[in-house]
């Protein structure tokens, strides 16, 4: 338990001479805004996630099957928007390549405009969000989460992909020493996975209680206050600043 603390400290509050330096507490900030974000998709928009890609490969399947509560056309706008924002989030990183402060700045910038610009249409809009405004905020969360996961995979802070946890999961099972692993670093990987449990749980409560839009005004707070720590980021010049070699 003391190890695993210990890894949770040194993640929330790292050591600036690290590999990652400030990476870490940035990546679980933008996990939390994932859980924010799937939990007004998934709820709010018809389940469909704008964030997990997985998800909607076998929503897909369902929708092609023709079980009932699942929308092809909602899951492929999902996946389109997620690729658009992957390929411009890829820009971003082999522009910024060698200084991952700037990298993140560039695409921290753009995903907090298309959080911002759904926020925007749901107010204008209103609840319940149907037809062309439902397909618009799916489109245009997904290309905020496929910016966000392109930036996350290119900084490849161990444990900290900010969209996925499967893996995450895995590790902390498969690798500790009740599977005979050298240890699972579960410190970390707890904090990966509470993060975006944190999220999902305060958006679910803010749907679910009549208050569709606090999610959003939440995520795009969070969204905000990363973009001016990676302002700060994007200046200094520290070795966790240069490129990970190897993925």
């Amino acid at each position: 338990m003391p190890v695993v603390l210990r890894e949770a400290w040194t993640t929330l509050v790292p050591d600036m001479s690290d590999r990652h330096g400030p990476l870490p507490p940035l990546m679980l900030a933008l996990t939390v805004v994932t859980g924010l974000v799937d939990a007004v998709s998934y709820l709010e928009l018809g389940r469909v996630f704008v964030a997990n890609m997985t998800g909607n490969v076998v929503f897909a399947g369902f929708a092609f099957a023709g079980a009932p509560g699942f929308s092809l056309v909602a899951s492929f706008v999902a996946l389109g928007g997620f690729v658009a924002g992957a390929v411009t989030g890829g820009r971003f990183v082999h522009r910024s390549h060698a200084h991952r402060g700037r990298m993140l700045l560039h695409a921290l910038g753009a995903e907090t405009a298309c959080v911002l610009a759904a926020l925007v249409v749901t107010l204008v809009s209103g609840s319940p969000y149907t037809g062309g405004v439902r397909f618009t905020l799916i489109a245009l969360l997904a290309l905020g989460l496929g910016l966000q996961n392109a930036v996350a995979r290119a900084l490849a802070v161990p444990d900290l992909k900010t969209t996925v946890l499967t893996l995450t999961i895995t590790g902390i099972a498969s690798d500790g020493r009740l599977a005979g692993g050298p240890g699972s670093k579960a410190g970390r990987r707890v904090l990966s996975a509470a993060a975006m449990l944190a999220g999902a749980l305060v958006g679910a409560m803010g749907v679910l209680h009549g208050h569709p839009v606090l999610p959003l005004v939440l995520a795009v707070v969070i969204l905000a206050v990363a973009s001016l720590a990676a302002c700060v980021l994007a200046r200094a010049d520290a070795p966790w600043t240069r490129p990970v070699v190897s993925r």
